[in-house]
């Protein structure tokens, strides 16, 4: 399934660290569709991801979502059903943990201007995040197998990178800053 098959309300899924900024970002650039960015609206910016409220974050998806057309990245599994209903095409990134950690490292360390990244805040590498990728971001895969499995629409399951840079190659996508 190629990005003119998922229609102008794309949802991307996958694991912390597995690519889903950069690729959201493309997929707008390329369908000009507006890009939201979930870790955006969920921390507050200039921090080390201090999250907002649930309310505030609930209402800024909620009005994301209800937009006519956008490429919505992010996890947050308790807001997705309602993501869900309204997208018309699914990705998934199905990145291994060993490669969401690489990647962690890399923009981390190297990628201080990468797509999705918290505006006045300079990541770090943070124990709490290698934590977090080895514990519930595993246990997360499934349950976005699951989402991918049970959605009706146009979808697209990237198992790997080489899967990944094959999807950029074919759909004429680039990567570039925000």
């Amino acid at each position: 399934m190629d990005l003119d098959d998922l229609g102008r309300r794309i949802c991307v899924l996958g694991p912390s660290t597995s690519g889903k900024s950069t690729l959201a970002a493309a997929i707008g650039r390329a369908c000009s569709l507006p890009v939201v960015h979930l870790d955006q609206y969920r921390h507050l910016p200039g921090t080390q991801w201090v999250e907002r409220p649930d309310s505030e974050f609930e209402r800024m998806h909620d009005e994301a979502v209800e937009a006519d057309e956008w490429v919505i990245e992010g996890n947050y599994s308790r807001w997705l059903p309602g993501r869900m209903r309204r997208a018309t095409g699914l990705v998934l990134l199905d990145a291994s943990t060993a490669a969401s950690i690489v990647r962690y490292f890399r923009r981390t360390l190297f990628e201080p201007d990468r797509a999705g990244s918290l505006d006045g805040t300079r990541d770090r590498v943070r124990v709490e995040m290698i934590r977090f990728l080895l514990g519930p971001a595993r246990k997360g895969r499934v349950r976005y197998r699951h989402a991918f499995d049970e959605f009706e629409r146009p979808k697209v399951l990237l198992p790997d990178r080489a899967a990944l840079e094959e999807y950029y190659r074919r759909n004429g996508l680039t990567r570039r800053g925000r």
